[in-house]
């Protein structure tokens, strides 16, 4: 076995996390809302059927997920991963269940695109939004993060860094887990199913 090889993996290593270290700047607003670990609350916004007000979900556990539709990769990953796990729940568990996919993208993002974006996933996704400050103040209340990155090479003219927790809340409307990137269809169910 090559010697070098396992110094060149630890150097390569060290060079990442360096450059991690010294240039990686998260946004301002972000960072504030990522360190005050909030509790959660109610909000109500939009949505292709009318207004959707949280507090309407009580008796039901939540699945909270902030995003927006031209996001290339994240999103796509995590409502497919909270489909998946919706799957594995059994009929009457699922009804017990709503998801409802905020945009924080309300620019591009129509009533009518977030309904059939939403649906593509899951019967049971709910797509939301409202003016910039409505979907701020929501956004504020999980710490949900996020900034628009021109993209001037790009026919979209942006895309939206945003961070990518799944909130769940239980049947009163408080927030019981917050769960990461692409969280595990499984580990998914079984945090939903602990609070049924």
């Amino acid at each position: 076995m090559n010697k070098t090889l396992p110094l060149i993996l630890i150097a390569l290593s060290s060079l990442a996390l360096g450059w991690v270290l010294l240039f990686w700047q998260p946004s301002d607003r972000p960072a504030e809302l990522a360190l005050d670990a909030p509790d959660g609350g109610d909000f109500t916004l939009q949505s292709a059927g009318g207004p959707v007000a949280l507090e309407d979900f009580r008796g039901k556990v939540v699945l909270l997920y902030f995003g927006y539709t031209f996001c290339p990769d994240v999103c796509p990953t995590n409502l497919g991963f909270i489909a998946a796990a919706m799957e594995q729940l059994a009929a009457a568990e699922s009804e017990q269940v709503q998801v409802l996919f905020v945009s924080v993208d309300p620019e591009r993002d129509t009533l009518e695109k977030l309904q059939a974006y939403a649906g593509f996933f899951h019967p049971r996704v709910i797509g939301i939004t409202g003016t910039p400050d409505q979907v701020a103040q929501a956004a504020a209340l999980y710490g949900a993060a996020y900034r628009k990155v021109p993209q001037p090479d790009s026919a979209t003219g942006y895309l939206v860094d945003h961070s990518a927790n799944t909130y769940l809340l239980d049947r009163s409307g408080k927030m019981r887990r917050v769960l990461a990137h692409a969280t595990a269809p499984d580990e998914i169910a079984a945090a939903v199913r602990a609070h049924l």
